[in-house]
């Protein structure tokens, strides 16, 4: 999709969902990736798998790789973001131009959380989901690499970051 591609990832609450509709607003191409090309798959194998519940659900969570590929293979747009996490990163990871990573404190990760709707991952009353989320943000596991972005400024502030440090302007 883009001349140029950046992922934008974080652990659950950090923003990465916002940061994509704003974006979006802005003009820009940006890919939500665990609504768009997300799948429960087997972590080894890549082929999908069905009834997975509960922090499970965190380490099944994997991006379809060859529509990543082909949407970077795809050249017709100036940039291209690719919002989202995924258990699988690391066999398309090195297609990107960039990797920023969206993080947080506890504080605002704990409000955030609370925010979301019960049927949600790690929403309110899942308190195995979030308890997995905290001990991502607190440890990194499975966040890739990347320069990390300071998610608990205002969404505005923080993409305008993001664009400054692609070359870009707000839009």
């Amino acid at each position: 999709m883009g001349a140029r591609n950046y992922l934008v990832d974080g652990v659950s609450g950090t923003g990465k969902t916002s940061v994509c509709e704003e974006l979006r607003r802005r003009g820009f191409a940006a890919i939500n990736g665990d609504r768009e090309l997300a799948y429960q798959g087997d972590p080894e194998t890549g082929a999908p798998v069905d009834g997975v519940s509960g922090t499970a659900v965190h380490e099944h969570h994997l991006w379809r790789v060859d529509q990543v590929v082909r949407r970077i293979a795809d050249r017709s747009e100036r940039v291209t973001f690719f919002c989202g996490g995924a258990r699988n990163v690391r066999e398309f990871i090195a297609s990107f131009d960039g990797v920023f990573v969206l993080t947080v404190d506890e504080e605002t990760l704990e409000r955030r959380l609370d925010a979301r709707p019960d049927d949600e991952w790690a929403g309110r009353g899942r308190a195995e989901e979030r308890a997995l989320v905290r001990r991502l943000r607190a440890t990194g596991r499975d966040t890739p690499p990347g320069t990390a972005i300071d998610a608990t400024r205002p969404l505005g502030v923080v993409v305008d970051e993001l664009l400054h440090r692609c070359g870009l302007s707000s839009g």
